[in-house]
């Protein structure tokens, strides 16, 4: 043995930030990035965002059974909706669309901060409406 102490090491600890994802089936992401559209009330409080996910893995044949919901998850936990169709062509399951629906602007921002995560964890942007875009292109 050295004869030298050693002192208190420092030890840094970073937060671990958890990727946004969208899953069917609890603990599987669904690979497949949706197209999301989103309607608000006149007052903002309340709205619904319509997930459209083309040829999306979870109705792939080997998948695990019956879908019951779609889980939106992140850091600071999760958002469900049992809204959940499938768009069938020529017999055959093609697309899934879900609804999550919001009643109060509490539930809205929690929802948009969900968006965000998402968006940031799959590389994503926002594209605004018609709204959105007039203003952009309005002359000052």
């Amino acid at each position: 043995m050295s004869g030298k102490a050693n002192g208190p090491r420092k030890i840094t600890l970073s937060p671990i930030t958890m990727a946004a994802a969208i899953q069917f089936f609890r603990g599987t992401d669904e690979p497949v990035v949706p197209d999301i559209r989103l309607t608000r009330s006149r007052d903002g409080r309340t709205g619904q965002a319509t997930f459209v996910f083309e040829e999306p893995a979870a109705l792939a044949p080997e998948s695990f059974g019956d879908i019951t919901g779609m889980f939106l998850v992140d850091e600071e936990g999760e958002l469900v909706s049992r809204e959940v169709n499938a768009r069938f062509v020529n017999g055959k399951a093609s697309a899934l669309e879900a609804t999550y629906t919001w009643k109060t602007t509490a539930d809205f921002e929690r929802f948009m901060r969900f968006a965000q995560r998402y968006a940031d964890s799959h590389e994503l942007g926002f594209s605004g409406g018609p709204e959105k875009d007039a203003q952009e292109n309005s002359d000052p």
